[in-house]
């Protein structure tokens, strides 16, 4: 690792319309799951000017049946996505959660897709796709997180609760920040450039000499103030820039302004570009999927591993075939901070938790209506939220450093 460099991520609002995607995905997930904890959910959406379209797969009992919709299950569908955008807070004219179109294709799973990955018999669950995931944690903040990001999330999450508190009655749904901070001995020492784009209430902007600059400046005064807020003292120097809507003007927002889809922004939900990816979104799929649970299994291993002091970083991979149970690989790197050999992990890692598809899933607990509120600010690091996010308790810590040692 290099002693001094710069690293940058960033973070999009609840409001963003790949977010709003995201969320309504999610919402939908928590509907099917709250009538069947077993449900299979594949849930994609497209949002754009005064439309929301859901496609996808489902199956789950009581609710779509022999593909049949059970009575009032079409309206529950609609006014669950209706509610979420409400919810975020679109009022607009050109994207308003009471007037949008809306088009459900939801429909049934794949019969060939289910003989595959259902448990049956003496045959375990099967991974519902091939593919590979990874986890990540480090030390540099107290959540074990990539400062960057964690900094860029809580901007935006601040900025959200003022907005809905009616306390920074200028702000619009649809923000967007980035953090860059300057590392030594892999510790961040200064914020060097902090990018806040917000969606504002008309007249709130001042560019080339145009719009309204008394109000440009109190809505740059209150991020700058949100900015103090969040990041440690420490890091603002005399030499941080500040880039405040450095295009102008930006009314338009949310999917009036850009079309949203599920599953696109999803370098924000996991560690800013501090980790490999693999490639899987998480948002709309029930936790059977492995792009979903096995990246949460590799989080709350990786977390664990730090917590319990036997590195400072740390990431893991897992790789599936679908139909099979059993992952393919296990592979941990320290990034040489460790304190023990990465291969005694590697080998100590399946005797502490069952890393099939069910067994994540009992070990997390993750057969419930929890994932609406994981699909805006980040899927990890989210520590102050109780058992809403399983992956990130410390409850391994213990047995990590018993096993290590025996």
């Amino acid at each position: 690792m290099r002693n001094s460099f710069l690293f940058t991520s960033e973070s999009v609002s609840e409001g963003h319309p790949d977010k709003v995607a995201d969320q309504i995905s999610d919402s939908i997930v928590d509907l099917f799951l709250s009538k069947d904890p077993e449900a299979r959910i594949a849930c994609e959406t497209l949002t754009t000017t005064q439309l929301v379209v859901l496609a996808g797969e489902i199956r789950c009992k009581g609710v779509f049946e022999n593909d049949e919709w059970a009575p009032g299950a079409l309206d529950e569908i609609e006014a669950t996505v209706r509610k979420t955008v409400k919810d975020i807070g679109y009022e607009q004219a050109g994207f308003h959660w009471e007037s949008f179109r809306f088009e459900n294709n939801l429909h049934a799973q794949s019969a060939h897709i289910a003989q595959g990955v259902d448990e049956s018999g003496d045959k375990d669950e099967g991974a519902g796709d091939q593919g590979i995931m990874f986890g990540y944690a480090s030390d540099e903040t107290p959540d074990l997180m990539p400062a960057t990001l964690d900094y860029s999330h809580k901007i935006l999450e601040r900025m959200a609760a003022d907005r809905k508190a009616g306390t920074a009655p200028f702000l619009e749904p649809d923000t967007k920040s980035q953090v860059t901070l300057r590392y030594a001995n892999e510790r961040p020492v200064e914020a060097t450039a902090i990018v806040v784009s917000t969606q504002h209430a008309p007249g709130y902007y001042f560019h080339n000499g145009e719009g309204d600059e008394a109000k440009y400046t109190e809505l740059r005064k209150y991020v700058l103030g949100v900015i103090a807020d969040v990041l440690p003292a420490e890091l603002l120097t005399a030499n941080t820039v500040y880039h405040i809507n450095p295009t102008g003007r930006f009314e338009i927002g949310g999917p009036d302004g850009d079309a949203g889809v599920t599953g696109r922004k999803i370098i924000v939900d996991t560690y800013g570009g501090a980790s490999p990816h693999g490639g899987g979104a998480f948002s709309g799929k029930d936790p059977t999927k492995v792009d979903r649970s096995a990246a949460y299994i590799t989080r709350y291993l990786a977390k664990n591993i730090v917590a319990a002091g036997l590195a400072r970083r740390c990431t893991i991979q897992l790789s599936y075939a679908i139909g099979v149970a059993e992952p393919l690989s296990i592979y941990v790197d320290l990034h040489g901070t460790g304190t023990v050999d990465e291969g005694k992990i590697e080998a100590v890692i399946p005797q502490l938790v069952r890393l099939t598809p069910k067994g994540i899933r009992t070990h997390l607990g993750l057969n419930k209506p929890i994932y609406k509120q994981t699909a805006a600010y980040g899927h990890f690091g989210r520590t102050s939220e109780g058992d809403s996010f399983p992956w990130e308790r410390t409850d391994l810590v213990d047995k990590l450093k018993a096993a290590l040692a025996a």
